[in-house]
């Protein structure tokens, strides 16, 4: 008897697909398959974050039932489902089981039943949740905590994630053991606020404490840490991750806004002074890469604002800006203010899209003649005769790649760490010189 096929789409972010190798890891005995209409169960973990993350949840979800087979179980889980139980299921008829954010690692047992359930509590996996790592061989994301302490004004996650919960430092440290022991040797340490991980359990230094002990594993070969928080970041966390011998000089702190008018707008805890301050600190370390992102067109961002957040913008020096257009959700503060018209916002994003353009091709360009070390991804879907990689200095996915388009006849294997040269960049993409294996 053939094993039954399981399709997941996992949209939104990393933290999302953390949850979503939960369930591939309790679904073990199902076949993945890539096409939806040869699969028994389908499941799709939703984002429902922004208005954009939320159409694309629910158009993916119409898109899988449109093309299932018929007995098939089309699941829907995650962050958009939680949030609008109710209205999903008298909208969306068409899915057999609903779920939110506390029931993945009973996903096996929903399906075996047939039946929905929001578990109140937000789920954290742990050092024993099993997981499948989907889309590297070589890296893994480990998430530190769920929830959020924050009170921003454009954020409705903490009304249906609720407070900030941490891992403990030796439930983080046992699952990298674990993922070291199945070959994995980078990471992403990741959160909806890394940088207040280990507060709830009393320990304001729980992330330096984590680095210094994460560094005394044997056979991890890099890491780095996203989504730092301005008032949750410490002079001396900066430090440690530019001290480490494993963590990379990633510095990833989206500020939202820089003027003291629209970072009090929104709740951001900081102001202009102590913002710069923390940014300048990760800017004045050695090698450092800065990356950040802001929303354009909260309400009440005046011209003066915006022309501010621009010029601070294209002067700073971040190697990458994200810009995301104000999403106007319900259950927060900034709901009931008066909004800024759409395509005055829509032109904002575009404005300051260009600058985040400029931004990576001045950070790229910075690149060449200099030696940095990579991890070989394999073959480029640009031509048969290029390699892709990661600067280990780079997380995954968001920040690009280097194309090697001399291997120097050196013998490459998928998930290799090599020192590179930059020899140019053609558009925003360098292109590299392999030099040696390390």
């Amino acid at each position: 008897m053939s094993s039954k096929k399981l399709h997941l789409v996992s949209l939104g972010c990393n933290k999302n697909l953390v949850d979503s190798e939960v369930m591939l890891g309790r679904l073990a005995e199902y076949e993945l398959t890539n096409e939806v209409e040869s699969a028994d169960v389908i499941i799709v973990n939703t984002c429902g974050f922004i208005e954009a993350a939320k159409a694309e949840s629910v158009n993916t979800i119409l898109d899988v039932h449109e093309n299932r087979k018929q007995d098939s179980l089309l699941v829907v889980s995650g962050c958009l489902s939680e949030r609008y139980q109710e209205e999903l299921a008298k909208e969306i008829p068409e899915v057999d089981i609903f779920t939110g954010v506390g029931d993945y690692a009973r996903i096996d047992e929903l399906i075996s039943l047939k039946q929905s359930s929001f578990t109140p509590e937000v789920y954290l996996a742990n050092e024993n949740s099993p997981r499948v790592i989907t889309g590297s061989k070589y890296h893994a994301y480990v998430k530190l905590s769920e929830g959020c302490n924050q009170s921003c004004s454009f954020c409705a996650i903490p009304s249906f994630k609720g407070k900030l919960k941490s891992r403990t430092i030796d439930s983080v440290v046992a699952e990298v053991q674990n993922l070291i022991s199945q070959g994995f040797r980078d990471f992403s340490f990741i959160s909806q606020d890394t940088s207040s991980f280990g507060r709830d359990l009393g320990n304001a230094n729980a992330l330096i404490d984590l680095i210094t002990q994460i560094e005394l594993l044997p056979g991890i070969k890099s890491a780095r840490i996203l989504y730092l928080y301005p008032s949750t970041t410490t002079f001396e966390l900066i430090d440690a991750i530019a001290n480490s011998s494993v963590f990379e000089t990633y510095y990833d702190m989206p500020i939202q806004h820089i003027t003291d008018h629209m970072l009090k707008v929104m709740k951001r805890g900081f102001g202009k002074d102590k913002t710069v301050e923390l940014l300048k600190h990760m800017r004045s370390k050695e090698n450092s890469f800065v990356r950040t992102a802001v929303i354009a067109g909260h309400p009440q961002e005046s011209e003066a604002d915006f022309k501010e957040l621009k010029e601070f913008l294209a002067n700073f020096g971040f190697d990458r800006i994200t810009v995301f257009e104000y999403s106007n959700e319900e259950n927060t503060t900034a709901y009931n203010l008066e909004q800024i018209p759409q395509e005055i916002i829509s032109q904002r994003a575009t404005e300051i899209g260009e600058i985040a353009r400029e931004a990576m091709i001045k950070s790229q360009e910075a690149l060449i003649g200099k030696e940095i070390r990579v991890i070989i991804d394999g073959e480029s879907d640009e031509h048969e005769f290029l390699l892709t990689a990661r600067p280990t200095l780079w997380a995954p996915e968001i920040d690009g790649e280097v194309l090697i388009n001399d291997s120097n006849d050196l013998a490459v294997e998928h998930g290799d760490y090599f020192i590179a040269k930059v020899t140019q960049v053609a558009d925003v993409t360098p292109l590299a010189t392999l030099i040696k294996k390390v």
